[in-house]
């Protein structure tokens, strides 16, 4: 019985977050975050969740991680990469240098200093979309470069995390065999993943699979067809194959749920759901919106808050270590802001030829840190205690400003982006 009181006050915090997030017009990440840090310091949940709960919030990130990957259009993706690859190169490479560098200093652990900088890398592709979207920008120019490079900057996160996490965790060493045995394995899951996409998952197989006698014009559609009103049962459970291939690679299951998302295609469901008269036909195959619109419930509403809800309910108040992180979270913060800002700009401006102004709204869009930056402190904090307490404490509270720089930064930035676009 205490288990499910704890999913249900679990879910009356998602809900409540919700509403503070409308309000604040900030992601409601920062809000989960919040409202279990309360629940936990006021007694209402326990400090160590039960296996059911962990195991939740773990099923929870892999279907947010899926939900980010299968909104992208894979073509609007590949297209926007010759405009936006300086963006997201250097607007990940020195968020990355100046996180690491800084919480050396502080700390002098290499190992830590990698996760935090890896864990400031990523940026906040879901915030910044809202945040542009309320601001009624969303169909500009810079949105579409902070978004592309956005999703380019995850990408390569995702590959890093691959790479840098066995390695923090102790799980590879740092000689240069085991650094090139993860590679390798990282590699191999995304060539794997890119093969899924080429030639099993389109609408007619291609390659090898194309001279397979009744299997040469057999393809993801007619799989998707068949199965009609299964549709999304039958993504759910690709994606969770995928991710148990990428966790047997060594890699976080939440890597493989992005790269099932992202190569799956709107093209895949072109057949529309049937309607019946008077009466909803539980047979009828769904669409790419319906599915969409599932998974976004399922990943945003009920499952997936409950990651960040339980992350948060690490946060347990002591007076003493907020003072002892203050000087680390201003110095962190102010760090990240000025070398975020600087970097994504300056490389709109000269590799993407972007004018000033759309220049520096690209980036103060790249502000925002979220899901993948959640689930690196998570692996690295609460799965293999790579971080202390002080470290983990640090990197909540920058994430939460940089979070929180991200829409009022734009909206002080409008009226001069708008004159001059």
């Amino acid at each position: 019985m205490p288990i499910l009181e704890s999913l249900v006050v679990i879910w009356i915090g998602v809900l409540l977050a919700h509403f503070m997030a409308k309000l604040t017009r900030l992601t409601p990440v920062l809000f989960y975050l919040f409202m279990g840090a309360v629940f936990v310091n006021i007694g209402i949940l326990p400090e160590e969740p039960s296996e059911f709960i962990r195991g939740f919030a773990e099923v929870g990130i892999i279907l947010i991680m899926f939900s980010l990957g299968f909104e992208e259009s894979t073509s609007n993706f590949v297209a926007g990469i010759k405009r936006s690859w300086g963006i997201a190169f250097f607007g990940g490479l020195a968020p990355f240098v100046t996180a690491y560098l800084v919480s050396f200093y502080i700390w002098n652990d290499f190992n830590m200093s990698l996760v935090i900088g890896l864990a400031m890398t990523a940026t906040a592709v879901s915030l910044t979309l809202v945040s542009l979207k309320s601001e009624g920008l969303s169909q500009s120019k810079a949105a579409t470069g902070i978004m592309t490079s956005a999703v380019l900057d995850d990408i390569a996160s995702l590959a890093l995390v691959a790479i840098i996490i066995p390695i923090a965790t102790g799980n590879a060493t740092i000689e240069l065999s085991s650094i090139g045995l993860v590679m390798i394995k990282a590699i191999g899951f995304f060539v794997v993943v890119a093969v899924l996409s080429s030639w099993v998952l389109p609408a007619e197989s291609k390659g090898p699979l194309h001279f397979i006698p009744g299997l040469g014009r057999f393809g993801a559609t007619h799989v998707f067809n068949l199965t009609r009103g299964q549709r999304t049962l039958v993504i759910l459970i690709f994606v969770m194959l995928v991710a148990i291939g990428s966790h047997a690679l060594g890699l976080h299951p939440a890597i493989g749920a992005y790269m099932a998302g992202l190569i799956l295609r709107e093209e895949y469901f072109n057949e529309a759901p049937a309607t019946v008269a008077g009466a909803e036909d539980l047979d009828a195959p769904e669409d790419f919106n319906s599915i969409k619109r599932i998974v976004d419930n399922v990943a945003f509403v009920w499952i997936g808050p409950v990651f960040f809800i339980a992350l948060g309910a690490k946060i347990i108040f002591d007076w003493d270590l907020f003072i002892t992180v203050i000087p680390y979270v201003l110095l962190l913060t102010f760090s990240l802001i000025t070398a975020q800002i600087l970097s994504a700009g300056m490389a709109a401006r000269y590799t993407g030829g972007f004018n000033f102004h759309e220049s520096l709204m690209i980036g103060f869009g790249m502000l925002g840190r979220a899901e993948l930056a959640f689930v690196v402190i998570d692996i690295a904090y609460v799965q293999n205690a790579v971080l202390t307490e002080a470290a983990f404490y640090t990197l909540m509270i920058t994430a939460f400003f940089l979070n929180i720089a991200v829409p009022i930064s734009i909206r002080l930035w409008k009226p001069h982006f708008i004159r001059n676009t």
